[in-house]
């Protein structure tokens, strides 16, 4: 696999998010095959691995702890704090005595001395960023962190930080139905030489074209209780992803594997984190990594599914106030 750059850290071109395995997309009874799919992906040359203390209460910084016991220098291994749970729904904590904590519960439960990239999971808006950043600065000015990363945070948000220590890596959501940062905060981090980490570039799964009804979905899986898989919008979302289709099999790939190819194509400071707990789905979505799209192709994609056309909202309200900030 080919290296790409976030900010002076050098990845390959295409990395691995880990929260399925433990968190949040139902069924998890497979802890062989997840740690195996993560061996596998660094045979591929996948050197980005991500996780975060939330995922699982902490069960996913576990697997990944033991999935990378005697691998750690293959690894540039990232994680994040931030989000905190409530009565009212997702929330976010940023105080330096948490920063501190969090980052030393996350060593022990990874079992490594240091964290690669460190990300603030979500902007708390009760403690002013820069004492957030200050505390992280200190952590790595004490060799526990090697870099610091913002996770769905504002232009404005991302310039505060930025002038504490230098912000690596921004890690958003962006995929051909999520597009909202292209209009201030990737022009932001450009500007800054922040590298672009898009978390769910296939859509949550949607984009691939295997889910055609919510009732596919587990019982306990996520994805049932957000706007875009509701039986009101899926239909219309079903239809872009069916033009998709189209467009993929004149290529011979798949659906799956053009849209994540999209969003490699960004630019050559984008790196996507395509999560999946099977070794078949890692190796299908590593091959995007190097399918070549022309303008032309780019421009058809595009057209096919086009920002607007997208139905029903990102979150619904309980995980949405913490997002953007």
């Amino acid at each position: 696999m080919p290296t790409r750059k976030l900010g002076e850290l050098e990845v390959g071109a295409q990395g691995l998010g880990c929260m399925g395995m433990s968190h949040a997309y139902g069924v998890r009874d497979n802890e062989e095959e997840s740690i195996a799919t993560i061996h596998r992906a660094l045979e591929l040359g996948v050197t980005l691995i991500d996780t975060a203390n939330v995922y699982g209460a902490g069960e996913n910084e576990k697997l990944v702890g033991r999935a990378l016991a005697g691998r750690r220098d293959q690894v540039v291994l990232a994680t994040k704090f931030g989000i905190v749970w409530t009565e009212q729904g997702m929330s976010a904590r940023g105080d330096a005595a948490y920063v501190k904590q969090s980052c030393e519960d996350s060593l022990r439960r990874l079992g490594v001395d240091h964290i690669d990239l460190y990300y603030q999971h979500r902007v708390d808006q009760d403690t002013p960023i820069e004492e957030t950043w200050g505390a992280l600065s200190e952590l790595v000015a004490e060799g526990k962190v090697r870099y610091l990363g913002i996770s769905e945070a504002s232009a404005e948000s991302i310039r505060r930080a930025h002038a504490v220590h230098p912000v690596t890596a921004l890690q958003s959501e962006w995929s051909l139905w999520t597009r909202e940062i292209e209009h201030e905060v990737v022009p932001a981090c450009r500007e800054l030489g922040i590298g672009i980490v898009p978390f769910s570039p296939l859509g949550r799964g949607f984009l691939t074209g295997a889910i055609t009804s919510v009732e596919q979905l587990p019982a306990d899986d996520m994805r049932r209780g957000l706007p875009r898989f509701n039986e009101d919008n899926l239909g219309r979302n079903l239809a872009i992803v069916e033009a998709l289709r189209e467009l993929a099999a004149e290529k011979g790939v798949t659906a799956g594997q053009l849209a994540l190819a999209w969003v490699q194509h960004r630019s050559a400071d984008v790196v996507p984190i395509p999560g999946t707990k099977r070794r078949t789905y890692l190796e299908e979505n590593v091959a995007a990594a190097t399918l070549e799209l022309s303008e032309d192709d780019l421009a058809r994609i595009e057209a096919a599914a086009p920002a607007d056309a997208i139905a029903g909202a990102r979150y619904p309200e309980h995980l949405s106030r913490a997002a953007g900030r």
